[in-house]
């Protein structure tokens, strides 16, 4: 077997280890010997602390690919199933945790990467008439569906320097997927422009609620911004 055989072949013993625990009940009274004997009183089970297991070894990098012991793990099934567990806590970092025990792991960037965009008429009920009627729906590389609203917003970070874009749509409390280049660019061309506190943007609509992605160029109009030329994120991104 191979060294990547064996090191996916332990991820997958550890996962299975991991998944597998669950709480053991605490306070259950036993049955009584005989008839006739009182059953003793027994406390109520206290909440179980979860046992903190350090680091995990496990590297998610910046394009979403999954690693153990600096390994890449191949199987599809393997990474939904720890993903599936994954969460972040307040300080920021990321853990693998069950309910009896969790641990650490290290991301690049993002855990996940959306590499597809589905357009489609909004439907709801409660999306306001007065706002274009637009859903945005994003597939991820390990194949869970979001769709931008106001729990999961849309966000680009611009770079000071070079106003390089770094897209993201937030997928899980805590948790987002980074938008891949070939998404982004479908994005800017649903872009329109909106004025927000007196300055004029560049953004898209989805349930609802505007997502800005940049400003509008200096020396264009808010007619024909999104018209005449992409954003400088779009720019940015194209020049790489």
């Amino acid at each position: 077997m191979t060294k990547r055989g064996t090191d996916e072949a332990a991820a997958a013993r550890e996962a299975k280890t991991m998944l597998a625990k669950e709480p053991v009940a605490t306070g259950t009274p036993p049955k009584a010997v005989r008839a006739g004997v009182a059953t003793p009183s027994f406390p109520q089970a206290m909440p179980r602390t979860k046992r903190d297991c350090g680091h995990f070894d496990i590297r998610i990098d910046r394009n979403g690919g999954w690693h153990y012991r600096n390994s890449p793990i191949g199987r599809k099934e393997l990474v939904c199933l720890f993903a599936s567990v994954l969460k972040r806590g307040a300080d920021g970092a990321y853990w693998l945790e069950t309910p009896v025990e969790r641990g650490r792991i290290d991301v690049e960037d993002a855990p996940f990467v959306a590499v597809e965009l589905w357009w489609r008429d909004c439907v709801c009920e409660d999306a306001p008439t007065d706002r274009p009627r637009q859903c945005l729906t994003f597939r991820t590389n390990l194949d869970e569906i979001v769709t931008a609203d106001a729990e999961h917003p849309i966000r680009v970070h611009l770079c000071p320097q070079t106003r390089e874009p770094r897209p993201y749509i937030t997928v899980r409390p805590g948790l987002e997927a980074k938008i891949n280049r070939a998404v982004f660019y479908e994005l800017v061309a649903l872009a329109q422009p909106e004025t927000i506190d007196g300055r004029e943007v560049l953004g898209v609509w989805s349930e609802g609620v505007f997502f800005p992605i940049d400003e509008v160029p200096p020396g264009e109009t808010a007619a024909g911004a999104s018209g005449v030329a992409p954003p400088p994120a779009a720019q940015a991104a194209a020049a790489e």
